[in-house]
């Protein structure tokens, strides 16, 4: 085998790819002629041709008109599986999903969650993978929506659901304005993450203190991005000691960044941050879970068998229990095995 087939070929968890984000180009077009919805171009290899990083929050705005009924929901869920599957040996992943792209158009958060559940379950049953839902607060609309969705979770608990986050442009809702989301959630048991100190901005923007306040204010286990969380070594280096993840991604919206990313990573790895490489959202950029893995292998100058500690490791960042993390780090453990022996 390749080096890039052996890296394909280890099992991994993804635990930061948006649902909204994870729809082929052809699967939008599919959905936008079922339910309607216009188009800025009629080109699907177009589609995912952004400016910058507010043209990409606009057209994930788009995507989330084109999903109305719960099979809509679920064909999106259950494709973001397979895709993983069959491109990178995804065996678990933890999905980001944003009920304020789809509340607008008249889709209640039932239909939504079951959708996604339904897409969950047939993936489980047909490929064996199993997927969890973490509903995300779109910083953008302020306190208020973000308690409201909140609220609506815990009106509607559902098995799948582990746990929130929080997304969108960082600058326009700072993470303290959301500490009674936070605390809400956390009361209920759910778990916490969010998006912070994201490249696309600005240091002004998406401070280091972001990172912090994620940690202390919010109560979140672990941090999605955290790059320019680099800017302040005091922080860098409670983040290291204290065993912080960082779901980080090695593709971003504007390919022209990728030079920048691959140099903020790597600055990652050398400081001794825990990361845990993860698709964002995949075919928008590009990506899938085993070009991930790749990439970062090559960024990192790490070998085959440093990439599957590092995979291994990834569990630990899971909001799976302790049993199911014991149980899937037997198998991978066993799967690594059988790949070493076919290096060999």
């Amino acid at each position: 085998m390749s080096f890039d087939t052996l890296i394909r070929a280890i099992p991994k968890i993804d635990l930061h790819c948006h649902l909204a984000g994870s729809l082929s180009a052809e699967t939008v077009f599919a959905l936008a002629a079922k339910n309607n919805v216009p188009l800025p171009v009629t080109d699907p290899d177009k589609f995912y041709a952004f400016t910058d990083f507010y043209d990409f929050l606009a057209r994930l705005e788009i995507i989330g008109r084109c999903m109305i009924t719960r099979d809509d929901f679920a064909r999106v869920s259950y494709e973001a599986v397979a895709d993983g599957y069959g491109k990178g040996n995804l065996r678990y992943a933890e999905f980001f999903f944003s009920p304020n792209y789809h509340y607008p158009h008249g889709v209640s958060y039932e239909t939504m969650v079951d959708g996604f559940i339904d897409g969950l379950r047939r993936a489980k049953e047909e490929l064996g993978i199993t997927g969890r839902l973490i509903p995300a607060i779109n910083r953008e609309l302020g306190p208020e929506v973000a308690l409201a969705m909140v609220r609506d979770v815990l009106a509607h608990p559902r098995e799948e659901v582990i746990g929130i986050g929080m997304d969108c442009a960082e600058f326009k809702g700072p993470p303290e304005l959301f500490k009674d989301a936070y605390a809400l959630a956390r009361s209920a048991g759910l778990r916490c993450t969010a998006h912070a100190c994201e490249d696309n901005q600005t240091l002004t923007q998406a401070p280091p203190r972001n990172v912090e306040t994620c940690l202390d204010v919010l109560g979140c286990d672990r941090i999605d991005h955290g790059y320019n969380m680099l800017a302040d070594p005091v922080l860098t280096c409670r983040c290291r000691e204290r065993g912080v993840p960082f779901t980080v991604c090695s593709h971003t919206c504007v390919p022209q960044r990728m030079e920048k990313r691959a140099e903020t990573l790597k600055a990652m790895h050398e400081a001794g941050l825990f990361l845990v490489p993860c698709t964002d959202d995949p075919p928008m950029f590009g990506t899938d879970i085993g070009t991930t893995y790749v990439t970062m292998a090559r960024v990192l100058s790490l070998s085959v068998e440093e990439v599957a500690a590092m995979s291994l490791r990834t569990l630990d960042a899971s909001w799976l229990s302790d049993e199911e993390k014991a149980t899937m780090k037997t198998e991978f453990e066993a799967e690594i095995q059988s790949l070493s022996m076919i290096k060999a």
